[in-house]
């Protein structure tokens, strides 16, 4: 079996991830592609689309929240994400149950002796009236009911236990704004798609298919990472016929579409800043095609990134109107340029006033 280096896997992931060429495509299509961007920080995301998407207009984004082709929604690993409409109604059913599990893995005492599905029911009926809520307004209105658990526990098991949405104006580009929800299907007017009854998993199969697409190749821990869904071992020998197989250079299997594109290894990469969170890094179990381990903790920790040969390479932040960018590693002159001309470009994005004012910090010794 064909063993693929890092560099090799770092170049392909790139390729998937529209981050190798800024792609001419729209971006509902860049966001389809994806299988949708984390969210739980609202603009984050315009960054992600902004190093993704060629002469990227913010106010696209807004526009397709507001008018309901995509959503922001808990989903993937029990994060905010923000994923097509067909998406969401296509894969929401499959992920309930790891969606309550991960309630459960944190507030498991508090909910003990609490029927879920009575309290997914009676929130459902919260919601039918289409109004809005908050999470502490959700939390009040069950709590008569459901004294002991507490507000905390009883919302986010809510909004785990039934498909909720999370209403514009949160996410609008330079907008601040609470989380309000509503239920999905009252949002877009379409139900859930029903969890399917067969045993080969086809919605399983369809987003192992839309992984590799993005993602690949990657092996099956890295799909579990991605997604947080356990359970798709049958899905993956449904559809192991369709695909082809590598290793990497830990050994490790890695599933492939066999038409996705693996670039060579030397193929340029062009510096990119990514946004805090950002699916590139976090949709692997191993992380090591995109970010070394030593550094792996900013991964989860929020740090936003600069990737300079295709790796993260240092962290950055604005103040001020400024790009302030913390290299992790020694900086060429010519990585120094690069990153100054792309950070340039991101300042005039992110600001107001025309501003493309970036900073470097010298290189650690």
């Amino acid at each position: 079996m064909t063993v693929l280096d890092n560099r090799a896997l770092n170049r392909a992931t790139l390729a998937r991830q529209l981050l190798l060429d800024r792609a001419d495509i729209p971006v509902l299509d860049a966001v389809a592609h994806l299988g949708g961007l984390q969210a739980q920080e609202p603009q984050e995301p315009f960054v992600g689309l902004w190093s993704r998407v060629r002469a990227f207009d913010p106010a696209t984004l807004s526009d397709l929240l507001t008018g309901r082709s995509v959503v922001r929604t808990h989903l993937m690993r029990r994060t905010v994400h923000l994923v097509t409409a067909d998406d969401v109604l296509a894969w929401r059913a499959r992920h309930d149950a790891m969606l309550r599990q991960r309630v459960l893995g944190v507030y498991r005492r508090e909910l003990a002796g609490t029927d879920l599905d009575e309290l997914a029911a009676a929130g459902r009926a919260v919601l039918a009236d289409g109004e809005p809520r908050t999470m502490t307004e959700l939390a009040r209105a069950l709590a008569e009911r459901w004294p002991t658990p507490g507000p905390r526990a009883l919302s986010e098991m809510l909004i785990a236990a039934v498909p909720v949405a999370q209403l514009p104006p949160r996410g609008i580009w330079r907008t601040k704004a609470g989380v309000r929800n509503v239920l999905l299907s009252s949002w877009l007017g379409r139900e859930v798609d029903p969890l399917s009854p067969d045993a080969a998993d086809p919605v399983g199969q369809a987003l192992i298919r839309r992984y590799l697409a993005a993602f690949g190749p990657a092996a099956s821990a890295d799909l579990r990472a991605w997604c947080g869904l356990a359970g798709l071992p049958a899905a993956v020998a449904a559809i192991r016929e369709e695909l082809i197989t590598f290793r990497d250079e830990r050994g490790r299997e890695l599933l492939e579409l066999p038409d996705a594109p693996r670039p060579d290894p030397d193929t340029p990469a062009p510096v990119r800043f990514l946004p805090a969170f950002d699916n590139a890094i976090l949709g692997y179990h191993d992380r090591s095609r995109i970010i070394d381990d030593e550094h792996r903790g900013l991964s989860v920790a929020g740090a936003r990134v600069v990737l300079v040969d295709g790796r993260v390479a240092a962290t950055w932040t604005v103040e001020a109107g400024t790009v302030l960018v913390t290299p992790l590693r020694r900086f060429s002159r010519t990585d120094r340029a690069a990153v100054a001309e792309e950070g340039r470009a991101l300042a005039s994005f992110l600001s107001d006033n025309d501003s493309d004012r970036v900073q470097i910090a010298a290189s650690p010794s």
